[in-house]
């Protein structure tokens, strides 16, 4: 498991996750960036999968993106920690990375999930993220967190640092 400052659309790994809204045909930040990088096509097969229900996980082919492909995911929208928010995050990590076994993808990247909009805390986010990712670490050549912000980064960084002690 790695950590890197960069944009998942141009990442060279098996399949992405993409922190997605409910209705699965794009969005603002992560989503919307995914979209436009895949092509129109994304969206209409993304219509064919009736939308996505948070902590749950569907696959679409990448298309146009380095990515063979693309694991949408919801997460929840941070109301303070005490509506569930943290059980449903772990859900989004293991639904994501359980999928990725199933299309057979041996490396997976993930944004920061629901750290964008929906205001999970990066620090909590990436603790979820590397606990959850740990658990599945030996079925995959490669497991990266590809981060949008030098926080998120440095947040990662240590946590992995800490886990390797």
């Amino acid at each position: 498991m790695r950590p890197v400052l960069g944009d998942i659309t141009q990442i060279q790994v098996d399949a992405i996750v993409n922190a997605a809204n409910s209705s699965l045909l794009g969005g603002s930040g992560v989503d919307g960036a995914i979209h436009r990088a895949a092509g129109s096509e994304l969206v209409h097969e993304c219509r064919l999968l009736g939308g996505c229900k948070p902590g749950d996980a569907k696959v679409t082919q990448g298309y146009k993106l380095p990515a063979k492909w693309i694991i949408h995911t919801v997460g929840p929208v941070w109301r303070g920690g005490g509506f569930g928010e943290e059980k449903l995050l772990e859900s989004c990590y293991r639904r994501s990375l359980e999928e990725a076994i199933r299309v057979g993808a041996s490396s997976v990247a993930f944004p920061g999930i629901s750290t964008g909009i929906f205001k999970y805390p990066v620090e909590d986010a990436s603790q979820i993220a590397v606990s959850v990712c740990r658990l599945f670490d030996d079925q995959f050549d490669e497991i990266v967190f590809c981060c949008f912000s030098d926080e998120a980064f440095n947040v990662y960084v240590r946590i992995l640092a800490q886990e390797s002690l």
